[in-house]
């Protein structure tokens, strides 16, 4: 009987270890109750390799396949709010995501260069009243050789055991951080963006704010 308890115990501590954490300012209605257009940034992807595969990986292959899953993992949540917007009723607009990259490139920021500007600073240049930013460090691929070959091919890192994604929202007057929400999906979650989009809204729009339900 003590076994099946600590066995309990362990599951609850492991459970409420994953549970996704949100952040929401006391003043969130009052900062953004002027909001319409919001943009949704590329994601900031952080792929770790095992030692075998870092040797067969140059740093270039290896930042060109965190930039395609960061603007894939983009277009999948611009099309996640679209298709659920008429459910959720949500109180703003979403930039079209090909007017804000085009926004970006013509002010000579690229994906790598996103990381030296404010989020305030985005703002003003997209001409939105605030920016989605999503974050994702992806861990532990499943074998040594899979995960570069996919990533290669088809633009993502393939299976992972671990990721760490965030999303927040800052508004653009000051830059402030008004909204965050940290969620860790594990299994076979991080295998491609698609998966990992779906998972990480399912949980997160149930708290998204600009959500009129």
């Amino acid at each position: 009987m003590k076994n099946i308890f600590f066995l309990f115990a362990a599951i609850v501590i492991v459970a409420a270890s994953c549970a996704p954490k949100i952040y929401k300012t006391e003043d969130f209605e009052s900062k953004t109750a002027s909001h319409k257009i919001v943009a949704i940034l590329p994601a900031e992807v952080t792929i770790a390799l095992r030692p075998n595969e870092k040797k067969r990986t140059t740093v270039e292959q290896l930042r060109e396949s965190e930039e395609k899953t960061g603007t894939m993992i983009q277009d999948k949540m611009y099309s996640w709010f679209l298709r659920r917007s008429g459910k959720f009723k949500y109180t703003v607009q979403f930039q079209d995501i090909s007017k804000t990259n085009a926004l970006l490139l013509q002010n000579n920021i690229r994906y790598a260069d996103m990381k030296a500007h404010t989020k305030e600073e985005l703002a003003k240049l997209l001409g939105v009243d605030a920016v989605i930013s999503t974050s994702a460090s992806m861990q532990k691929p499943m074998s040594e050789g899979a995960a570069v070959a996919m990533s290669l091919l088809i633009g993502y890192a393939g299976s992972t055991n671990d990721v760490q994604t965030a999303i927040s929202i800052n508004e653009a007057t000051k830059g402030d951080l008004v909204w965050k929400y940290d969620y860790n999906a594990t299994g076979s979650v991080g295998s491609n963006p698609d998966r990992l989009v779906n998972a990480l809204m399912r949980n997160a729009s149930k708290k998204f704010p600009y959500n009129d339900k």
